[in-house]
């Protein structure tokens, strides 16, 4: 039986070496299988021949995606959120789990949809880069997880500082569009880093969680604290920009209003001068031939001194 084993390495004295079978013997040394857990036969191997304790079993073969750590005789488990990746998307919005079981001797990591962490272990693994034990596995796996919510995270400030230098020097508007992928992305990644510093914090109070794993879970706790600060930062200065253009706007309106008041204000006498001559009744004034002339000059003129009452007033901006 060949389980849906993605990759796999094994770790000894020789260095990285490529594996293709989960049974393959890692030779003393650390055996690391990413495995599909879409595949019934990778759930199948994870339940017979992983031997993984009951609790961490679970885990690996649970479906909920909630962010978790624990720890069972000495082995520690782990369900880490990542974006989702497609065959020609590096990157989507989609939110997917990685479940993670870290052993003496074995590491298993499994995904139902491809993860983007998962890729870029491998081609750290590819690159070179070496684990001689279990607390460089999991070093090496939250260092690729973080290291891409990092450029994730950089790549919207910088998209957001362009927006807003092109908006304050230029008065160009930025696409609304943008500004709600941008809020939506970074709010999709507070709640992973929180989540995940969560699971780190409980993953590090774990008395049974073997102590080259502690340094680990605690420095990564640091950093991810570190990287969630930055996104509020974002999540601030995007309702920042967000306050200026509503602001702009009202302005607008604002000044939209006032013109069409004041053109209102100024009509009014003439509508009145018109509506009056306009009565089909008996005596009324100005009916010979310079009537016409006389009346419109009367509007223009009733108009005129409203406006000049305005502008006494103040109503009108100079």
């Amino acid at each position: 039986m060949r389980p849906g084993l993605i990759w796999g390495c094994a770790a000894n004295e020789d260095g990285i070496t490529a594996i293709e079978d989960c049974d393959a013997p890692a030779d003393g040394g650390l055996r690391w299988l990413h495995l599909n857990l879409s595949d019934h036969r990778s759930l199948r191997w994870i339940e017979e021949k992983a031997k993984l304790p009951p609790l961490i079993r679970d885990l690996m073969l649970s479906k909920d995606e909630i962010q978790r750590a624990l720890v069972q005789k000495g082995v520690a488990g782990l369900v880490l959120h990542d974006f989702e990746r497609d065959f020609d998307v590096d990157r989507t919005n989609r939110i997917g789990a990685l479940h993670v079981a870290i052993g003496p001797t074995t590491i298993v990591t499994g995904r139902f949809h491809p993860l983007h962490s998962a890729d870029i272990v491998r081609q750290r693994l590819l690159a070179g880069e070496r684990f001689a034990g279990p607390a460089d596995a999991l070093d090496l796996l939250m260092g690729s997880l973080t290291d891409g919510l990092t450029r994730i995270v950089a790549g919207m400030t910088a998209e957001l500082l362009e927006d807003e230098d092109e908006f304050l020097t230029r008065g160009a508007l930025p696409d609304t569009r943008d500004l709600v992928a941008v809020r939506r992305r970074a709010a999709q990644i507070h709640r992973m880093l929180a989540g995940m510093r969560a699971a780190l914090q409980r993953l590090h109070e774990d008395p049974a969680l073997p102590a080259a794993l502690a340094p680990v879970a605690q420095r990564f706790h640091q950093r991810l604290h570190t990287l969630d600060t930055d996104v509020v930062g974002v999540q601030g200065q995007l309702r920042l920009l967000r306050d200026e253009l509503d602001l702009q706007a009202a302005q607008r309106t604002n000044q939209n209003i006032y013109f069409l008041s004041i053109m209102t204000a100024l009509m009014l006498p003439a509508t009145l001068v018109t509506g009056f001559f306009g009565m089909n009744t008996g005596g009324l004034p100005m009916t010979g031939d310079n009537g016409t002339l006389v009346a419109g000059a009367l509007a223009v003129a009733s108009s005129l001194a409203t406006y000049l009452l305005l502008r006494l007033l103040g109503f009108v901006r100079r």
